[in-house]
């Protein structure tokens, strides 16, 4: 019987992604039409006139694209209690981000539609898939080893039980259905500790006897925990630990600069990598092929999406266009409104579609994450890629890494630049000059602007890389309040307040 119902389980999800894939201008229109309809009584909607059943032309033009900042005095009633304000009835739920575009925590209200129609609807898609792809792992048959951070009280409702604020992975473990938390591992007592060190530690020593099949997070927290359970184990091959475990969801950051690392952990064919696109503001996209890079935009979870040419990004009243409008090889910054009340929220990140048909993207970066200080343009997907091949260059493997502008004159008095690139590796010994030269090759095939800027040391000199010491990163991140969960290291800066800031903890 259980069997049965799994099996009709996996249909039912594989045939709504293969809607998506087919149909996915009516897949949109239909969650336009369900959002606008289920929010024309709200103040949002009543100020913007959704009960006139706005066009998705009308609404556009009628809505304005917030930021943040833009949205947040709504936000804040939200979090105040208020009810009916940008989503019916009172939301208990944030999922706290320190948004990687500045230091100020964000609030992003999570509602019942958002975690069940959203977050575990793609959830129950990314089971499906890895059932139908890989079956001889039979990852309802095992545990998910699954990390996250943590939640607290609401600081604007601090003595009311029920509402909290967390890590959005936090959030969705605390909330799972009972099926879910049945195939998961650690038990929540270990997996909520908000003591990184100590739940590393703990949850280590939890899933030494555990029948763990998939992981589930990101790279580098995963890492850490693997190379601790390695050593309470004795050995250097996860699969002695776990010898069914054969898939890794991995998001949150580009997986290119820690495969080979994944690689030598887990080593031999038998393991497989799927991509999520999972932010605090919902479930985007999933990798439905397990042989591409690209992920399936998914368009009837809770989410309506437009999009943001660059050369609108800083644009008085910007203008956005509908999916149907997109173009290949173009990055754009998403622009979405949610099921949790998010209305042309400009989620922060950018993306570059890869196929119109199906509509696949992949994830560019930040609006506010990119080295242009002269006119360069390199974007985080340029960086990662270069990290990337570098490391395979070099038969290295890096833990973290961040970049931003120099600035000097030269003998000549003409002003040039370059990039400094603080990078953590996970080995002692690295051929510098090599990984210098393959990091800067890589950047200049990759992107022509960078390569303009690169010809002859006019404008931009050869990248200069630092090694930062092992737990460089780790400790910035600690000092900040942001060991864990889903909090990461800003890859690329136009300031050098960042990079600064952590060359200045290590002299110290």
């Amino acid at each position: 019987m259980i069997s049965t119902v799994l099996t009709w389980a996996v249909q039912r999800r594989l045939a709504s992604i293969e809607h998506i894939r087919q149909h996915p201008h009516e897949a949109q229109a239909q969650v336009f039409q369900s959002l606008v309809h289920t929010a024309r009584n709200t103040a949002w909607g009543r100020q913007y006139g959704y009960a006139d059943a706005p066009s998705a032309r009308e609404f556009a033009q009628r809505v304005p694209i917030s930021s943040y900042e833009q949205l947040y005095p709504q936000i804040e009633r939200v979090l105040r209690g208020e009810t009916d304000v940008l989503w019916p009835g009172r939301v208990e739920w944030f999922a706290k981000s320190s948004g990687t575009t500045n230091a100020r925590s964000k609030y992003i209200p999570v509602t019942r539609e958002s975690l069940h129609d959203c977050h575990y609807r793609a959830g129950r898609d990314t089971t499906a898939l890895a059932t139908l792809y890989y079956p001889e792992i039979d990852v309802l048959g095992g545990k998910t080893l699954s990390l996250g951070g943590t939640h607290g009280p609401n600081p604007f409702r601090p003595d009311e039980a029920t509402s909290r604020v967390g890590d959005v992975s936090a959030v969705i473990m605390q909330n799972l259905p009972a099926w879910a938390e049945y195939v998961r591992t650690p038990p929540l007592e270990l997996a909520l500790l908000d003591e990184w060190e100590e739940k590393i530690e703990r949850i280590a020593r939890h899933v030494l006897e555990a029948d763990v099949r998939v992981l589930a997070g990101v790279p580098t927290w995963m890492i850490v925990l693997l190379r601790r359970v390695l050593e309470l184990a004795g050995t250097t091959s996860i699969l002695d630990v776990w010898p069914q475990l054969g898939l890794f969801l991995h998001g949150a950051v580009a997986f290119g600069p820690y495969r080979e690392l994944f690689r030598q952990l887990i080593p031999g064919p038998q393991m497989h990598y799927l991509e999520v696109y999972n932010a605090s503001e919902g479930y985007i996209a999933l990798q439905d092929e397990p042989d591409s890079k690209d992920l399936l935009l998914l368009l009837n979870h809770g989410i309506y999406y437009e999009f943001l040419p660059a050369d609108q990004w800083d644009a008085a009243e910007p203008r956005a266009i509908p999916l149907e409008q997109v173009e290949l090889g173009r990055t754009y910054a998403l622009i979405i409104s949610t099921n949790a009340g998010l209305w042309r929220y400009a989620i922060g990140d950018t993306v570059r579609f890869t196929s119109l048909a199906p509509y696949r993207i992949r994830v560019a970066g930040r609006t506010k994450h990119f080295l242009n200080a002269f006119g360069e343009e390199v974007v985080v997907e340029n960086a990662d890629a270069a990290i990337a091949a570098a490391c395979r260059a070099t038969n290295t493997t890096v833990r973290d890494y961040t970049a931003a502008p120099i600035y000097f004159a030269s003998h000549d008095g003409a002003s040039r630049g370059g990039h400094q690139w603080l990078i953590e590796f996970n080995q002692t010994t690295v051929d510098l000059p090599h990984f210098t030269e393959v990091l800067d090759q890589t950047l200049r095939q990759l992107n022509s602007d960078y390569d303009a800027k690169r010809h002859r040391d006019l404008a931009l000199t050869p990248p200069v890389v630092t090694v930062a010491p092992a737990g460089t990163f780790e400790q910035w991140l600690a000092r900040r309040g942001k060991l864990g969960g889903q909090h990461k290291v800003p890859r690329l800066s136009n300031s050098r307040e960042l990079l600064d800031e952590i060359l200045d903890q290590l002299n110290n």
